[in-house]
């Protein structure tokens, strides 16, 4: 008679001794709004903040308003910001987006004057182009949303020189640390008077801020900034020269955004990569910046464009 025996069965698996414990809950991703009026910047920005696994940007912006709208639809965990916008700038921006998330202020505007005020208006960061790496950036906008602050060198200094500015002492030293008499004795003089003065944010009034916001400083926004610094520049200020005047040259908005890159020492490769364009592209519009500065080199081009040159403040000749 044939066998109908079953074949025997596999043991059953192990069970997990873990298997009634509850699971790590999965991190949730960090939401970013990129707000910046130059599209190329906002994609690059775009593409490289959502190729992080633990970050998402779930809008962008192309001014102050849409920052702001985009933030109140979609309450993100950290904003950047640029600060030169059509319409709604950034700073004027900073009092309402500060409210619902950390800014950082992402941006070519490197004056300290805008550097300080952004600060005051809220901003938690503030880097500027081509003073920071892709990794850089992406360690930044996770920091800011723990409240830690980031400053490429460019802001730290202009912080650092409103710091100086600030002669009022702090009242909670302990005792025996910072006394006047303390530094008399070492001929020091304690009489230096602080040259700062309060400044207020300006806010459309289709955008009120929220009843709670911190008190603001004079109407001052960002186009008033920024004429104070164009008058500072005009004659001799802080020991420094006039700027040199670089109307003259006739760059376009790009050509000029480059020719900054080169006098502060930056290659065509990190060039390209701060402006979100190609070596080619970078390599054409420098030769077109040469043939407006009548420059052969970029240490000739970058004289000429600091003011340094000994033609500088003469004709371009």
């Amino acid at each position: 008679m044939p066998d109908h025996t079953p074949p025997p069965q596999p043991p059953p698996p192990p069970q997990n001794p873990f298997a009634d414990l509850p699971q790590p809950a999965q991190p949730s991703s960090l939401r970013v709004v990129v707000a910046d009026d130059n599209p190329v910047v906002r994609a690059g920005l775009t593409a490289l903040l959502s190729g992080r696994a633990d970050i998402t940007v779930v809008a962008e912006a192309a001014d102050g308003r849409q920052a702001c709208e985009a933030a109140h639809q979609h309450r993100p965990d950290v904003v950047l910001l640029d600060v030169r916008m059509p319409g709604v700038d950034g700073i004027s921006a900073l009092p309402y987006l500060v409210r619902i998330a950390p800014v950082v202020m992402l941006t070519y505007s490197r004056e300290s004057e805008i550097v300080q005020e952004a600060l005051r208006r809220g901003a938690g960061g503030y880097l500027v182009h081509g003073e920071f790496t892709a990794d850089q950036l992406v360690d930044a906008v996770r920091d800011i949303k723990e409240g830690r602050a980031h400053f490429t060198p460019t802001a730290a200094g202009a912080l650092l020189a409103q710091l100086r500015q600030d002669q009022t002492p702090t009242p909670s030293l302990p005792e025996g640390l910072g006394r006047s008499s303390s530094a008399s004795a070492y001929g020091i003089s304690t009489s230096a008077k602080s040259h700062t003065r309060p400044q207020q944010s300006s806010w459309p009034a289709s955008f009120p801020l929220p009843p709670d916001s911190p008190p603001s400083i004079p109407p001052e926004n960002l186009s008033q900034v920024q004429s104070h610094v164009a008058q500072s520049s005009s004659g001799w200020t802080s020991g420094r020269p006039a700027a040199p005047d670089r109307s003259r040259f006739q760059l376009s908005t790009r050509e000029a955004e480059i020719m900054d890159h080169i006098a502060s020492g930056m290659t065509n490769q990190q060039i390209a990569a701060t402006c979100f364009i190609s070596e080619k592209t970078v390599k054409n519009h420098i030769n077109r910046i040469f043939a407006k500065l009548h420059s052969t080199s970029r240490s000739e081009a970058a004289a000429k464009w600091m003011g340094t040159a000994p033609d500088s403040h003469r004709g371009l000749g």
